[in-house]
């Protein structure tokens, strides 16, 4: 079996939620599975710092995380436009990682939430690529071949995965939102396996 890392940061629920879903679609395809990780938190106060193990969901990611997966699905809920502070964060410190092309030549994609439908959805998805492209990975987006695409009223991008929450109390989901994070998880993983 070989891993496609989902990896994601999330405040409300949202975004894993779609994580979860990636994970399905990753987990269709023939030898591959999904290892679901997650970054803490990052404080405003330097002397701060989260328990090393979450309380509940999955572990946080390890760089090691990097070094073992043949591919890397990306998420964040969308910050004006960019992706969250706790994801940048964590990437920042994949210097060593760049340097040596741990993450060169493998499949990413990514995927992304936010409370309204103009909230900067596709700005955070391309300023999300904009980091694994220069750890030198073969991006791959939805094509339009996915009928969703066309039919969504809620979520969903050429660019990645997406969910719109409307600003409801419950972050549940559309049947569009959730076959288009199945089929970028299904997609990365089976662009994997042919790269490995």
């Amino acid at each position: 079996m070989s891993d496609v890392l989902v990896l994601y940061y999330s405040l409300y629920g949202a975004t894993e939620e779609l994580a979860r879903e990636i994970c399905l679609g990753v987990d269709s395809v023939d030898g591959m599975a999904s290892r679901l990780r997650t970054v803490p938190p990052v404080s405003t106060v330097t002397e701060a710092s989260a328990d090393p193990v979450p309380e509940s969901g999955p572990p946080y990611a390890t760089l090691a995380d990097l070094d073992e997966c043949s591919g890397l699905i990306l998420g964040s809920p969308t910050h004006f436009g960019n992706m969250s502070a706790p994801l940048k964060h964590f990437f920042d410190g994949t210097v060593t990682e760049w340097l040596s092309g741990t993450l060169s030549g493998k499949a990413a994609g990514v995927f992304t939430s936010s409370s309204s439908l103009h909230g900067g959805q596709e700005a955070t998805l391309l300023t999300m690529v904009v980091p694994l492209l220069h750890h030198g990975m073969i991006y791959v987006g939805l094509p339009y071949g996915e009928k969703e695409l066309s039919s969504t009223t809620t979520g969903g991008s050429p660019y990645g995965a997406t969910h719109v929450s409307w600003s409801r109390e419950s972050d549940a989901l559309s049947n569009d939102e959730k076959q288009l994070a199945q089929a970028l998880g299904n997609r990365v993983a089976d662009i994997a396996r042919r790269l490995a």
